[in-house]
């Protein structure tokens, strides 16, 4: 029998669930982190080598697994070591080449997450959210922060944003002027 020509390989990923931060490698084929993330045949994300902490003690190690298993509709971010990571910017920007780079704010129940959001033409909030193909829509040049943790800070120069887990999208661009 013959294997897949694919060619895998681990990337590290710094997950955040709504209690849980989770540390480990993400098997990845040429698709990197979204690819895996966006694949609609599975439910679920495996991580390997993975350290738990809660939340609210981050740096208090909970478990280590050789191999965890987290549900991808309960992930609320995951961060990459490198933009590179997420995948093949055709996959990033949904295959267009004319992108601007909007400041954004966006929060989350748990977190709020600044950085770049990348749009091919003009913003159309209700195209972003309504994406069925890529429930994982990449912020760049992120900081993450967990709303009642601020000391809880994590920056990134790739962020995957569950599209389901958003309440707020702000443009920074739109910030109302401070009257004098």
């Amino acid at each position: 029998m013959d294997t897949s020509p694919r060619t895998y390989r681990f990337l590290p990923a710094d997950i955040y669930t709504s209690g849980y931060r989770v540390v480990g490698k993400v098997m990845i084929s040429t698709n990197g982190i979204m690819g895996v993330l966006n694949d609609i045949t599975k439910s679920h994300l495996e991580l390997h080598d993975a350290r738990m902490a809660r939340i609210h003690m981050p740096s208090k190690l909970v478990d280590h697994f050789e191999v965890i298993r987290l549900v991808k509709s309960q992930i609320f971010a995951i961060c990459a070591a490198r933009r590179e990571d997420l995948g093949p910017s055709g996959m990033q920007r949904g295959g267009y080449s004319n992108v601007s780079a909007l400041p954004v704010r966006i929060t989350t129940q748990v977190y709020e997450i600044e950085g770049k959001l990348e749009v091919a033409g003009r913003f159309d909030f209700a195209a972003i959210i309504a994406d069925k193909a890529r429930n994982f829509i990449p912020i760049y040049e992120a900081v993450l922060t967990a709303i009642l943790m601020p000391s809880l800070k994590a920056e990134s120069p790739g962020v995957l944003i569950n599209r389901e887990k958003v309440d707020i999208l702000g443009l920074i661009g739109q910030r109302a002027k401070d009257e004098k």
